[in-house]
């Protein structure tokens, strides 16, 4: 059962530091997350993405600032964060030997659910997976496993979820698909803290996104307030130009999962 806290952000970074030996990785994070959003940590390789998102899990210690998540203090009520939330990392933990079925109904019983095969077939159902139900996980595109690593995190219906670079090594259309998926997430009221890399990510998914840069947050806001930092660029001609995504869709076609 996730425990219920008082109302507030559902994440609050304040002042958060984190160093290895030498090397400070994180030099005072502040930022907060409001409950049912995604939030978008943008950030290239090295900028304290993944480090932010293990202390916010409680698999790290910082070594100064506070964090809560779900209203609890990081720190303080460790056991109190876990139950509140789910952590996806950037390779997909299913078991490959097990079906997609399996592997939910495996989950289900570690958490001591009632009705594990019901909890799964209705996840199933959810991430487009029903077709797939019997076959093992290896057998699985990128996106499907992607698709079921996600499924597996939310038994029990965690009120918040961390996806560390979850399209990372994933096609075009396997990464539309997971961006629906988490879209999909948000829309059912759960909060998510996407980490990525990936400046199209951040633009199609995040409410808000916060720019990670040396262990620092040097922007955060909404995409039209970003997008006001910078002045508008002249154009010589109105025509429109299609994108590598339009091209993509229009020569693959939206085939279904």
């Amino acid at each position: 059962m996730v425990p219920v806290q008082a109302p507030g952000p559902a994440i609050r970074v304040q002042g958060i530091e984190k160093s290895f030996k030498d090397v400070q990785v994180l030099k005072g994070v502040d930022f907060d997350v409001a409950a049912g959003t995604i939030f978008a940590l943008l950030g290239s390789n090295g900028a304290g993405k993944t480090t932010l998102v293990r202390i916010l899990s409680t698999l790290l210690k910082p070594d100064a600032g506070t964090a809560t998540v779900h209203g609890f203090d990081v720190a303080m009520n460790p056991g109190d964060v876990r139950e509140s939330i789910s952590l996806t990392g950037q390779f997909a933990a299913v078991d490959d030997v097990l079906t997609g079925m399996e592997n939910l109904v495996l989950v289900a019983k570690l958490r001591h659910l009632k009705d594990p095969a019901a909890i799964a077939e209705g996840l199933l159902a959810r991430f487009s997976l029903t077709g797939a139900a019997a076959r093992r996980a290896a057998t699985y595109s990128g996106g499907m496993r992607r698709r079921l690593d996600i499924a597996m995190s939310l038994i029990g219906n965690p009120p918040v979820i961390f996806l560390d670079e979850p399209t990372t090594g994933l096609d075009p259309q396997a990464r539309l698909d997971v961006w629906q998926t988490i879209k999909q997430l948000a829309s059912s009221g759960t909060t998510v803290l996407l980490t990525t890399q990936y400046l199209d990510e951040a633009e199609q998914l995040a409410d808000r996104i916060a720019i990670l840069h040396h262990g620092t947050i040097i922007q955060n806001g909404t995409l039209a307030e970003l997008k006001q930092l910078l002045p508008p660029a002249k154009v010589e001609y109105i025509e429109k130009q299609p994108s590598l995504e339009d091209v993509f869709l229009a020569l693959v076609g939206k085939e279904s999962r």
